[in-house]
């Protein structure tokens, strides 16, 4: 096998303008920070993100004006911190549109993407306002029983970046605690980017592996890659971070704070 090996800004040239981009992670957990951040610097634009409940990683592409629309089912730093606001603030100036989804439909939409189809069924919405507000959404005759039933398109991300606690150079990761929704981001993705805590040889996985390395195109080594969110064995949320980022209306000064960090590797 040929090493998957490779520097933080060399595996976000991956990442095109206009590219759909899933992101992994849960609100402030496990989320792919340092490449995020790689992101915005590399001034990406028109991205369309896809994320089931995200947080800082949209607010900071919103902030780094990467983004041109987003689907998620909740966009929100959890009730200790607050709004989103870099985010809310582009949805309300119209510079990024918002698909609202639940985040169950945005993982049916992947699950669609993944099984090779165009839609999927999402029992939950026969009465929901978002069947109107989301373009994604539509009702269709159940060929078996003639009732009228709500699908999802299928959503295919062309990147996915994701970060884990441990990986080989050859694209094999092991994530210890919640998996969340990255294994069905990576299924139907195009493409996958991973940044791990540590770099280990093959022969140590204890375990079998949550991401196997045909799936992966790129794997960086990045300690500390989703500070300031936390990270499962590693370190817990960094509130002081958070906040810095929060009360920062310089997002070029922000970046340049983590440079340092999410390079190192």
């Amino acid at each position: 096998m040929k090493s998957k090996l490779t520097n933080i800004v060399d595996a976000i040239k991956l990442i095109e303008d206009h590219h759909t981009l899933g992101v992994g992670g849960n609100v402030l957990h496990r989320a792919p920070m340092a490449l995020v951040r790689e992101i915005a610097r590399a001034k990406k634009k028109s991205l369309k993100v896809i994320k089931t409940a995200g947080a800082m990683d949209v607010d900071v592409l919103c902030a780094a004006k990467c983004v041109e629309s987003v689907d998620a089912g909740f966009i929100s730093y959890e009730s200790e911190y607050g709004f989103a606001n870099f985010y809310r603030k582009a949805v309300q100036l119209g510079e990024v549109k918002a698909n609202e989804h639940a985040c169950y439909t945005v993982i049916s939409a992947l699950r669609a993407a993944s099984f090779g189809v165009s839609f999927m069924p999402v029992k939950g919405m026969q009465v929901s306002d978002l069947i109107d507000a989301n373009d994604y959404f539509k009702q269709i005759s159940d060929p078996f029983t003639n009732e009228m039933v709500t699908v999802v398109r299928a959503i295919r991300p062309d990147v996915t970046i994701v970060h884990v606690q441990e990986a080989d150079m050859y694209g094999n990761a092991k994530i210890y605690g919640p998996v969340f929704d990255d294994y069905t981001l990576i299924t139907a993705s195009k493409k996958v980017i991973i940044s791990a805590e540590k770099i280990i040889d093959t022969s140590e996985f204890m375990a079998p592996v949550n991401i196997p390395h045909f799936m992966v195109d790129a794997v960086v080594k990045v300690e500390g890659g989703a500070i300031p969110n936390s990270c499962d064995r590693f370190y817990d949320i960094d509130v002081s971070g958070i906040e810095m980022f929060r009360s920062n209306t310089n997002i070029d000064e922000y970046l340049r704070k983590y440079e340092h960090l999410d390079r190192r590797g």
